[in-house]
């Protein structure tokens, strides 16, 4: 009996723009990104997420938007309109995510679910992660697994909304309404950085990777949220420091209606503590 391969769909080549670049000093500058040895400034891993969603609400339908997972690993940064394609092959578990450039280099693999996926990506990643060395860390030093923050303001301006509009890849008509795409739900959700890594200074951060869940959404733009943070774990590599942590979005006095999961990676050869 011969195997059936899942069914795959491929979204259309895009040119995402890099949104950020006016940022000096992030890795979204070209002039910065550059000195840390990428080819220019990137685009944000968050701003690839959006160009699964149509192949997302093909698969699921329009309750995706309500109530699914999109969790990315990012493998290689992309720049200012670099052409991508997004893939989606469908599965038992969860349907599994790739998007790829014209050389076909992978730039980002995950899953995707109809709900909460306790297989996911990043679960299964955040997993095998092994903790760091002691005195391993200079960067984020200060910061330990458990470490929690409560009652953060979170709201994303309808004006922004409408700017993010005008160079999404995939424009939805439920975004024209307010709802927020995921790259949204994930610049609501990054309003708690501080909260987690405000002792990291000045280092370079960047996505390794992202989760996005929506448990009793879609989310909107002008509306008031309150996030709370969670530190799971530390990693080092020769080049990065990185933390992984979530933040829970929630309604004043209300249940949680999302979840962000990063991997955060700082650059060691941004930050004066890496100079010797």
């Amino acid at each position: 009996m011969s195997l059936v391969e899942p069914a795959e769909r491929a979204g259309p080549l895009r040119a995402p723009r890099n949104t950020a670049q006016e940022i000096k000093g992030s890795i979204h500058d070209d002039a910065t990104a550059s000195k840390l040895g990428f080819r220019g400034g990137t685009v944000a891993g968050s701003i690839h997420m959006d160009q699964f969603v149509p192949l997302l609400v093909a698969e699921y339908g329009e309750s995706w938007l309500g109530r699914g997972t999109i969790s990315l690993m990012f493998k290689q940064a992309t720049v200012d309109g670099e052409p991508v394609r997004a893939v989606l092959r469908s599965g038992a578990k969860h349907a599994r995510l790739s998007m790829f450039n014209e050389a076909g280099a992978l730039i980002c693999e995950g899953t995707a679910s109809p709900g909460a996926d306790p297989t996911s990506e990043l679960a299964r990643r955040l997993a095998d992660q092994r903790p760091p060395a002691p005195g391993a860390l200079r960067i984020l030093a200060a910061i330990r697994p458990g470490d929690e923050a409560r009652d953060l303001p979170l709201v994303i301006a309808e004006s922004a909304l409408k700017t993010r509009m005008e160079t999404i890849t995939e424009p939805l008509a439920a975004y024209e309404a307010g709802v927020l795409p995921p790259s949204m739900v994930v610049l609501l959700a990054h309003g708690a950085r501080a909260a987690v890594v405000g002792s990291a200074g000045k280092a370079v951060g960047l996505f390794g990777a992202l989760e996005v869940e929506t448990i009793k959404g879609p989310l909107y733009a002008g509306t008031a949220y309150v996030g709370r943070t969670r530190v799971h774990a530390l990693a080092d590599s020769p080049k990065t420091e990185a933390v992984w942590y979530d933040v829970f979005i929630a309604e004043p006095g209300g249940d949680d209606v999302a979840r962000v999961r990063f991997f955060l990676r700082f650059m060691k050869a941004s930050s004066p503590l890496w100079a010797n």
